[in-house]
């Protein structure tokens, strides 16, 4: 089983142009036998972030991962407690950003 740590940042898009936030996470991700788990936390103690990412959880869940290399993917985020969350890979209905 890998480990891998990091901090990084959730991005929430409103579109294709628009990033509305991104906030720091760290984040602990496990390979596991048939994919991975992600398991973070904020790394903001701000009241007002937190509870803007809880407001865009519950619009849309759905953020890019974005490292300190710039590289990036799209996940869904499952709150837990506080400001622990869970990550799971992102796979998009068709159409899901041809509104923009």
């Amino acid at each position: 089983m890998d480990l891998f740590a990091a901090r990084c940042h959730l991005d929430w898009w409103a579109n294709s142009v628009t990033c509305l936030a991104s906030v720091a996470v760290s984040l602990v991700v496990t390979t596991t036998e048939v994919g991975w788990t992600a398991k973070g936390h904020l790394v903001s103690t701000d009241d007002e972030e937190r509870e803007g990412f809880a407001l865009l959880c519950d619009l849309d869940p759905v953020f890019s991962l974005r490292f300190a290399d710039e590289s990036e993917f799209t996940v869904t985020v499952h709150r837990g407690e506080g400001d622990d969350f869970t990550l799971a890979e992102y796979v998009a209905p068709a159409g899901r950003f041809d509104q923009d």
